[in-house]
């Protein structure tokens, strides 16, 4: 099943430690800030500054707009996103600083719990055609930067437009759906339940 979000649907609130906001797309089922099992966002980033502390989460973040931040988790390791789409993986209990490399960024989120659900994240900067298999325990998620994704299972279409979000998951059977995703520019979200 497709579910498509616009973005009227998105919801803006503050961050954790009250230095900015966030844009959140989708957050799972009686889930709030303080607690979730998977959550979706999109940030702005325009100082330099400590990350809010999301023990007992494991973070992804994607660089979708602006000219880059390093990471310092402040334990030895470094991540740096240079150019669009380059990701960080990294636990949400880091002690971790942003550094802008040349003015403000956003970036588009991935949180899941540990121990609940494990997410994996591909960018797609070229336009591709990208073949998936929706299982009954992993919900799917994409999202596009720059033009119409075009959607596609048993010979049905569905465009999903620029900054809007298609959550694609399998309700009916425990056979895997085979599905497509065409565009450019693309994040897609695999999230695994793990019990």
């Amino acid at each position: 099943m497709l579910t498509i979000f616009s973005a009227e649907n998105f919801k803006t609130i503050p961050w954790k430690n009250g230095l900015g906001h966030t844009t959140e797309l989708a957050i799972s089922d009686g889930g709030n800030l303080d607690n979730f099992a998977w959550r979706l966002s999109i940030a702005s980033v325009v100082n330099d500054g400590d990350f809010s502390n999301f023990s007992g989460y494991q973070r992804n973040l994607v660089l979708i707009e602006g000219e880059g931040l390093t990471l310092d988790h402040r334990n030895g390791d470094v991540d740096k996103l240079a150019e669009l789409l380059d990701i960080a993986h990294f636990d949400g209990a880091s002690n971790t600083y942003g550094a802008l490399i040349n003015g403000g960024i956003k970036d588009f989120n991935i949180m899941t719990k540990q121990g609940h659900f494990s997410a994996q994240v591909d960018t797609y900067t070229a336009n591709e055609k990208v073949m998936l298999s929706a299982k009954a325990s992993t919900l799917i998620f994409a999202y596009s930067l720059s033009a119409a994704m075009t959607f596609e299972q048993s010979n049905n279409k569905t465009d999903v437009a620029q900054g809007a979000l298609a959550r694609i998951e399998n309700q009916a059977s425990e056979k895997p759906l085979d599905i497509s995703l065409t565009g450019e520019n693309m994040i897609i979200i695999q999230l695994s339940k793990l019990k």
